[in-house]
């Protein structure tokens, strides 16, 4: 199944073909394998086959909790860069500027890095810091109403996944790319448009009003509706390596995954919230 997150696209570990995974173990198992010289003796293959099975930790293979605590860490150190980019809103530049490049290098590189998915989620944290603080000036309360739909929009969705009600398909994530490359298409036309002065509204022309409430609220929702599908996809890709057995380190990757998309639903309602109650 493609995956339209690129937290997960270049992992091994997520990959669509099995084989990629099989490949990278064999490859790292050979890197770290020692020479044995000589053979065992009957006593130690007879102690060895006595002992308990090895449990996922043992293996250091991937688990839901260990990713979870991953994901955790890198939403509590993102929040602290949010803290900051807060009270000091002209951060959100640097964090813009340096979280795409870190975003960029924690996408291409084969062999997670824990320490770049922090720093990525730290940057990106005075990024959003810096967003809400602007956002909040304009339009009291807004923050608060956009957290809050971004927990409801992760909860709902992450609950329907664990019951099995919602789940990816081919076709679905077909349409899903689709409208992800034609919503990338309206944005940047949307922000020449509003460079060059063509139009004069705050959202360029997410401005234009569309049966008495401005195009960018209607386009929020269907915005907000493919984030919560791409976070099904993410769940769905992190189901996948804990059931093949993936490394443990690739929990940091579906980690990195998860803020990205968060992330990006968090700013679109907040930006859904903002065109609506700027329009009053």
């Amino acid at each position: 199944m493609a995956h339209s997150n690129p937290g997960f696209s270049q992992s091994p570990a997520f990959s669509n073909n099995s084989n990629d995974l099989v490949k990278w173990q064999n490859a790292q198992a050979a890197a770290r394998q020692p020479v044995v010289n000589g053979g065992m003796t009957a006593e130690q293959l007879q102690a060895m086959y006595n002992q308990p099975s090895a449990s996922p930790v043992d293996t250091d293979r991937m688990t839901y909790e260990d990713t979870i605590a991953k994901t955790v860490g890198a939403f509590a150190v993102l929040l602290v860069g949010a803290a900051v980019g807060w009270f000091v809103p002209a951060l959100a530049i640097v964090g813009g500027i340096v979280g795409f490049v870190l975003a960029l290098v924690n996408i291409f590189k084969k062999r997670p890095s824990g320490a770049l998915v922090l720093a990525y989620a730290g940057f990106e944290g005075l990024l959003v810091g810096g967003l809400s603080s602007y956002f909040e000036a304009a339009y009291d309360g807004i923050v608060v109403q956009a957290v809050l739909g971004t927990l409801g929009v992760f909860g709902v969705t992450l609950a329907l996944f664990a019951s099995g009600k919602v789940r990816a398909s081919k076709r679905a994530t077909q349409i899903f790319l689709v409208a992800m490359f034609g919503y990338l298409a309206f944005s940047l036309i949307s922000f020449a448009l509003q460079i060059f002065g063509v139009t004069k509204g705050q959202f360029g022309l997410r401005s234009i009003e569309f049966l008495g409430i401005p195009l960018g609220f209607w386009i929020g929702i269907v915005v907000v509706v493919l984030a919560a599908y791409s976070l099904v996809l993410d769940f769905t890709q992190i189901k996948v390596g804990v059931d093949r057995g993936a490394p443990r380190i690739f929990g940091w990757q579906a980690a990195f995954g998860l803020v990205v998309t968060i992330v990006w639903l968090y700013t679109e309602i907040l930006r859904m919230l903002a065109i609506l109650r700027g329009n009053n």
